[in-house]
């Protein structure tokens, strides 16, 4: 066996349930889950039509579909992100299908990464597990950027010295960050686009909450956007990542697409070729559709922000709650052990939330999840109501 599958941590959910082991949730309250992050929103009623259509389907079915992924579907990823970033990419040679972000930012690592013991992976600190698992079984050393509430929650990377930046083979971002919701701005981007430049790192951008945000005015800027404003129309060393999980409420369709330097993707695509790993017809005529209609992209939102608006003000008489940038999540500070406050919210009050130093690693000398907890607000939003107040009663009563 790989010996690094040995350095695999537990995933975040295999905890929880290893938390919860013998504690029965308080059977006066119908359950609430708002630890993981899983859109509950309806998928577009187009997409499940589309989806439908037997007689296209049959042929799908009957077809190995192409890597590359169709010619429309890249068309329409292209176009998409011309409208929504301001950026062009050819769709020939900068754009590739692939199974969801999951699928894809962890793939990527194991593409990308030279396996030398001296490689560095670096990851805001807390994170999507995903990044490290990738960096560990490309053989590099995770390195930890804390995002730390002293911060606002934003990684310091200038704070990095050089010898470490010498080491970094790819710098994983996440805007809006998991599970702090907080942005990259268009100036740090640039400044990591600079630094990729002055010591030859990949960026790999997860961008899959992008489309989720509180203020039209402020949409979350994307790493493409970023390059492109510097002039830098080739997005060398620039890999995005997007998903039609959050945007379109379609985390069954295993859908999304990684863009970016030709150069880098053409490499990727000759691992995926051997990774076996093509969208399958039917996925890609939906995932082009859904590409190209915004719509429901901006009902989704609405709905989003109607729950915020809602449980936001309920949780700010016990909590001090800021609203994220981005993303479904709050990241509350809860001010005592975050496995302790997890396990007895859901003894008494049968509410499932994520103990945030389970998204963090200890890094300097702290954990940065440590006393915080990851609450997804993806439920129906009377059920979202109702676990914010009985949240708010215990926590009165403590």
């Amino acid at each position: 066996m790989n010996p690094n599958l040995d350095k695999l941590h537990r995933y975040p959910f295999e905890r929880i349930a290893a938390m919860k082991h013998g504690v029965v949730g308080n059977p006066a309250f119908e359950h609430v889950s708002l630890s993981i992050g899983e859109p509950k929103h309806q998928p577009p009623a187009f997409i499940v039509e589309m989806l439908s259509e037997s007689e296209q389907l049959r042929a799908d079915l009957a077809t190995y579909p192409a890597t590359r992924g169709d010619i429309g579907l890249r068309e329409a990823i292209a176009q998409w992100i011309a409208r929504r970033f301001g950026a062009v990419v050819d769709p020939e040679t900068q754009v590739l299908p692939v199974a969801g972000t999951r699928e894809a930012l962890f793939s990527f690592g194991q593409a990308v990464l030279s396996g030398k013991s001296e490689a560095l992976a670096m990851l805001p600190n807390p994170f999507y597990q995903i990044y490290e698992g990738a960096a560990l079984l490309g053989n590099a050393r995770p390195y930890y950027v804390n995002c730390d509430r002293d911060n606002h929650y934003q990684p310091d990377y200038e704070a990095i010295p050089d010898a470490v930046w010498e080491r970094c083979e790819i710098i994983y971002l996440c805007s809006p960050g998991n599970p702090t919701g907080r942005t990259l701005s268009a100036e740090t981007l640039g400044w990591l686009l600079t630094q990729a430049e002055r010591f030859d790192f990949l960026l790999a951008a997860d961008e899959c909450y992008s489309e989720i945000y509180l203020n039209d005015a402020e949409p979350p800027v994307g790493l493409l956007q970023a390059a492109g404003q510097l002039g830098r129309a080739d997005f060398q060393r620039c890999v995005v990542f997007h998903s039609l999980s959050k945007r379109s409420n379609l985390p069954g369709l295993r859908s999304g697409f990684v863009a970016g330097d030709a150069a880098v993707l053409g490499e990727y695509f000759k691992y995926r070729t051997y990774q076996g790993c093509a969208l399958p017809a039917h996925t890609q005529r939906a995932s082009a559709a859904a590409w190209l209609d915004e719509d429901h992209v901006v009902a989704n939102r609405a709905s989003y922000r109607k729950k915020f608006a809602a449980v936001t003000p309920i949780l700010r008489t016990q909590l001090e709650v800021e609203d994220p940038d981005g993303g479904f999540y709050h990241w509350l500070h809860v001010g005592v052990d975050d496995q302790t406050f997890a396990r007895s919210l859901y003894a008494e009050c049968n509410i499932t939330v994520l103990p945030g130093s389970f998204l963090g690693r200890t890094a300097g000398t702290v954990n940065p999840g440590a006393n915080h907890v990851r609450v997804a607000w993806v439920a129906p939003e009377p059920d979202c109501i109702a676990a914010a107040q009985r949240m708010v009663d215990w926590l009165g009563r403590r």
